[in-house]
């Protein structure tokens, strides 16, 4: 399937297993929450919100398995990436989606995530499956919940 949003048609990501599929091909994948490539890649960079500093790339969430996580399940690792910043279009703006990246590092932003350049899009993720990786966060033992500093 394929969905435009602010003028650029791209894949739609319609499940948590078809992501974690394309998470276990590829290390320089990330997802990011903002309103979409046609607004971000013009001016590929975002802005530290306490300091209005222009920062050197896109922040975005890196998608890679780090080695620690050993043999968990990679779908458990993936929902975990999406919940963490799940509350943005809540608190920043409605016409937030996520969507996945492409990308090579090129820093790290104030709350030390990676800045990302040389985008290529590559698809949104739907809703349905942000509401999967809520449901699996919320099958694990632990009490946690995404960054949401309000």
């Amino acid at each position: 399937m394929k969905e435009a949003h602010h003028g650029r048609e791209m894949a739609v990501i319609g499940s948590l297993d078809e992501l974690t599929g394309l998470i276990g091909r590829s290390s320089d994948l990330y997802v990011r929450w903002s309103r979409g490539p046609d607004v971000d890649l013009p001016e590929p960079s975002s802005r530290d919100d306490l300091t209005g500093i222009e920062l050197p790339g896109l922040s975005a969430n890196p998608l890679a398995v780090e080695d620690w996580w050993g043999q968990r399940p990679l779908r458990t690792w993936v929902a975990r990436r999406l919940h963490d910043y799940s509350h943005l279009p809540r608190v920043k703006d409605p016409r937030v989606k996520p969507w996945l990246l492409h990308g090579r590092e090129a820093g790290r932003g104030p709350d030390n995530e990676p800045l990302v350049r040389d985008v290529q899009p590559l698809g949104w993720v739907d809703g349905k499956v942000i509401a999967e990786a809520e449901e699996e966060i919320a099958q694990q033992r632990g009490r946690w919940g995404p960054l949401n500093r309000q």
